[in-house]
């Protein structure tokens, strides 16, 4: 089973050790952090548009296409009254002379990413605690 540990790091900030890896967390000032990471929510959302990005840049490399240039706009829509976001939007932009042909495989390759798999086909997740020294 492979493992991230979460620490609570003080106030509200909570980091995940993740192989090597710090990745921090906070809140903003409006919800009493210090604004000095994303929330994790944030991470969570940008994970999507990251993958998407991996997706493209494999398949750029590839085909031996320059992936320079090439942006993803993710946008949200959420639920007004739930505050739930409803709908992701990513919008890859290509850069001028980016081959025509490949546009339609670029969306593909975006799909394809695991995070996106993963919202679609969503893991059990159980929640336990014990007392440990």
């Amino acid at each position: 089973m492979n493992t991230i540990q979460i620490i609570l790091a003080g106030n509200k900030k909570v980091n995940a050790i993740v192989r090597d890896f710090t990745i921090s967390t906070d809140q903003p000032v409006s919800s009493f952090g210090e604004n000095t990471a994303p929330t994790p929510f944030e991470l969570f959302l940008a994970s999507l548009g990251t993958c998407a990005g991996f997706f493209i840049a494999s398949f750029c490399e590839s085909r031996k296409i320059p992936s320079d240039g090439i942006k993803i706009l993710q946008k949200m829509e959420r639920n007004n009254e739930t505050h739930m976001v409803e709908k992701i939007l990513l919008e890859i932009y290509l850069p001028k002379d980016f081959p025509d042909k490949y546009k339609n495989a670029v969306i593909k390759a975006a799909e394809s990413c695991i995070v996106k798999k993963h919202l679609l086909s969503p893991p059990q997740i159980e929640i336990t605690a014990e007392k440990r020294d």
